[in-house]
């Protein structure tokens, strides 16, 4: 909203140019953005909070400035003639709730036309279209008090009176922007004796608008509930200054002031008569509850104490009325217009930002304690430490997630003689009592389906190089209970590394999955790592392995299954992987190392045998490593054959051995004795020996 400096001073003597001015609301909380020229006048592009309603005015700002700098607020005090012995125009509140209070005044005799120089310079310096003099009117109260009014055209309500009630069904109403408003019982109405002429505190009626041809007229000032102002406004789909002031509380004891100085106003510009005097319908008495401010408190929250003639004139210099003062409390009275006060601490922000946060001196917060670090701390550390250096990003998903995601899922937690994944009888996801949506009515059992989702929402966008990682609690119904675990999700998809003026790019597979993985396991102390395909059905069965790390599954990872892939309508194929975090951490980290390099030569020995499809190379690694040969530094697959000379179901392998010693040269005799033993372990697995 806009502000005019030149207005605030009206009200308050304020010696400082209007850019101190401006830095000085700001610091206070009342946000000056921008300053500007506009035909020769400065004006303020503010920038206030919601529950600041009080402030969106002239006069509010006025009384804020007056706070600042400890100057008089000038009152504003309408000046009206004597009026007439007219009897009262009678006005009925029937729903009590949604109105407390309608104010109102009849002016005769006006003559409708253009406003005056300076209220129609001033409206359009805000940003407002200069309409005619009795509009303009209330539109002038509005920026400059800041309380919503409306002016009627007298003459055009049936039946002499005005009834504020629920509309009835079926009832339409022409609202000023000339659109028929189909109305609901729920809608809150400003009616005469035959219909409704208003919506009650968001707009008025075409069928009543002021005219030309209007002589007498009526002006509304009331205050309606904020919640139904809102609901009717969202249900009608119109946002006006009127709903945006209603919609966060409105003064409820402006009313009467708010509506004599729009009549002023209308009588200065118009040259209309006061019939009778002002009526003023009270339904009932909004309040604020007093509330109360100890000295210990200052102290204790702000960290300073604030002399109490400074605390009393801060806030009586905002309207709040103060009794008491005995053993350093107070009473304070809480003003019609800060409904967004209404504890001890709300008064404690009073006195800060008056005071001035500048005053405050530098000081640490008050500890007593330690610093304590978490067991798991240096583990989560090491693996975001490697993920990142992997390439991955870190993300955050939320922790619901489907019954249809919780079940395909499986188990976040499989025993050791599942296949990673517990059968779906098995499987009974936490549900939520209260869920947002189908789509999250459980808790997660798997940090996969958030990461997928989040693939799919880069994909989706264009983005085909993605990798993903995320640490989290994943949970499961047991018994009456849950238990949670904590699990680390990543997923990959794209390129390993892209296309350029030097190399061919290379797409993420299976292997590059698995070396990710086996880096991030090579942090942590084990006597034993092996890979299985006893996967879940979520993975494709021919490209997915389980991890088993000292007798115990730490990580299951592979391709995305494709039927779940073409589910999710993904393009390309998506490699994920899930590690037990609670399982994996029961490992040390790995302490650092120094070896020296042999100064010995080293001996290399090939094996060429034949296996048949079932048996893995982790089953051939296993078996030599029961031999336990010390000297046996590297043993690697070197070249893999399938084919007609190898016959169906079967492959040819060649393995590499590389033997040293770091005290002395090998013999030849040694050698052939430790490949004696590795080809009578390889025969004893169904393998021959290729010659």
């Amino acid at each position: 909203m806009r502000i005019l400096p030149s207005w605030l001073r009206e009200f308050v003597n304020v010696t400082a140019d209007d850019r101190q001015l401006a830095e000085d609301l700001t610091a206070a909380g009342i946000a000056v953005e921008s300053v500007q020229q506009e035909n020769g006048a400065t004006v303020y592009e503010m920038d206030l909070t919601t529950n600041r309603v009080d402030a969106m005015n002239h006069y509010g700002v006025s009384r804020e400035a007056s706070a600042i700098y400890d100057a008089e607020l000038k009152k504003v005090a309408p000046r009206l003639p004597q009026p007439g012995d007219l009897a009262d125009f009678p006005i009925v509140i029937e729903d009590v709730e949604g109105c407390a209070r309608y104010s109102a005044r009849i002016v005769r005799n006006v003559k409708i036309g253009p406003s005056p120089h300076h209220v129609a310079q001033r409206l359009e310096l805000l940003g407002s279209r200069p309409i005619n003099n009795v509009a303009d009117a209330t539109n002038y109260e509005l920026n400059e008090l800041g309380h919503p009014t409306h002016a009627f055209d007298l003459d055009l309500l049936e039946g002499g009176t005005i009834i504020v009630r629920c509309a009835r069904k079926g009832e339409v109403l022409k609202t000023l922007d000339g659109i028929d408003r189909k109305l609901t019982t729920e809608d809150l109405v400003i009616a005469d004796a035959e219909k409704p002429v208003a919506l009650a505190g968001v707009m008025g009626g075409f069928d009543t608008m002021i005219t030309e041809r209007t002589r007498n007229v009526l002006i509304e000032s009331a205050w309606f509930d904020p919640a139904t102002v809102r609901s009717m406004a969202k249900r009608h789909g119109m946002h006006t200054d009127a709903s945006h002031r209603f919609e966060r509380g409105a003064d409820w004891g402006v009313t009467t002031l708010a509506c004599d100085r729009v009549t002023e106003l209308i009588l200065q510009s118009t040259g209309g008569d006061l019939p009778g005097g002002q009526i003023d319908v009270v339904a009932r008495i909004l309040d604020p509850m007093p509330v109360e401010l100890h000295r210990s408190e200052i102290k204790r929250i702000l960290g300073i104490d604030i002399a109490e003639q400074e605390i009393r004139r801060i806030l009586q210099r905002l309207g709040f009325g103060l009794r008491g003062g005995t053993a350093g409390n107070f009473n304070v009275q809480v003003p019609t217009w800060r409904l967004d006060v209404e504890r001890e601490v709300d008064l404690l922000e009073e006195l800060a930002r008056i005071y001035g946060y500048n005053k405050f001196p530098n000081t640490l917060p008050l500890f007593r304690g330690a610093v304590e670090t978490l067991a798991d701390e240096p583990k989560d550390a090491k693996v975001r430490e490697t993920l990142l250096a992997l390439g991955y990003d870190e993300a955050i998903s939320i922790t619901f997630i489907s019954e249809q995601d919780a079940k395909t899922f499986g188990n976040p937690h499989p025993s050791e003689r599942s296949l990673g994944g517990a059968p779906e009888s098995e499987v009974e996801p936490l549900g939520i009592a209260n869920p947002m949506s189908e789509e999250a009515g459980y808790l997660r059992t798997s940090i996969l389906p958030g990461l997928l989702k989040m693939v799919e929402y880069n994909l989706n966008r264009g983005n085909t190089n993605v990798r993903l990682f995320e640490a989290g609690e994943v949970f499961e119904k047991v018994g009456d209970g849950r238990e949670e675990r904590r699990h680390l999700g990543f997923a990959a998809t794209g390129d390993a590394w892209a296309k350029n003026v030097h190399t061919r790019g290379q797409p993420y597979t299976f292997f590059h999955m698995k070396g990710d993985l086996e880096q991030l396991l090579a942090a942590f102390q084990h006597n034993s790592l092996y890979f299985d395909v006893q996967t879940p059905e979520h993975l494709h069965p021919g490209r997915s392995a389980r991890a088993v790390m000292d007798g115990e599954t730490v990580a299951r990872f592979g391709q995305l299954h494709p039927d779940l892939a073409a589910a999710r309508k993904f393009r390309q194929e998506v490699y994920i992987a899930e590690v037990l975090l609670d399982r994996l951490y029961r490992h040390p980290l790995r302490e650092p190392r120094y070896e020296s390099i042999s100064k010995f030569p080293a001996v290399e020995r090939d094996f060429s045998f034949v296996f048949d499809d079932a048996v893995t190379f982790e089953r051939i690694k296993s078996a030599i490593e029961e031999l336990h040969i010390g000297e046996l530094q590297k043993l690697m697959p070197a070249e893999i054959y399938r084919g007609e000379k190898v016959g169906a179901g079967k492959y040819s392998v060649l393995l590499h051995a590389e033997f040293q010693s770091n005290e002395r040269t090998l013999r030849d005799d040694e050698a052939a004795n430790w490949s004696s033993q590795i080809i009578g372990k390889l025969e004893s697995l169904g393998g021959a020996l290729r010659a």
